[in-house]
């Protein structure tokens, strides 16, 4: 990607990612898009963008393990990842993940993006 910060939004509702995407783009990142995590596992390793944020409930819907996949493959990247919801397919954890609990206020998820994205820079 550019020089521009850069953000994976993995979420099945389109109405979420044009919430953050807005948002996010407002404040010059860019922004890529996914609804499901075999897409943003692509995406992820084509661009290697600075933080993943990714609905847990279109992981689950998936399944645990290919949640696990998606996990384990972010954490080799040494990308941070935003999980939206709570722990549930095996209660496990990884360093590079943070969960925040729904229901959720955009305003405070977009600040920790938006520090996390310090952090990379």
């Amino acid at each position: 990607m550019s020089g521009q910060p850069s953000v994976l939004i993995v979420d099945e509702s389109l109405e979420t990612r044009e919430v953050l995407r807005t948002a996010l783009q407002r404040r010059g990142t860019q922004i890529l898009e996914a609804s499901r995590s075999s897409q943003a596992l692509r995406l992820a390793e084509k661009h290697q963008p600075d933080v993943i944020v990714v609905d847990h409930e279109s992981l689950d819907a998936e399944s645990c393990e290919k949640r696990d996949d998606f996990a384990v493959a972010v954490h080799s990247w040494r990308i941070p990842l935003v999980v939206l919801g709570g722990v549930r397919c095996g209660e496990r954890r990884l360093p590079n993940e943070e969960f925040v609990v729904k229901p959720y206020h955009y305003g405070p998820l977009i600040r920790r993006i938006e520090e996390l994205l310090g952090k990379a820079a």
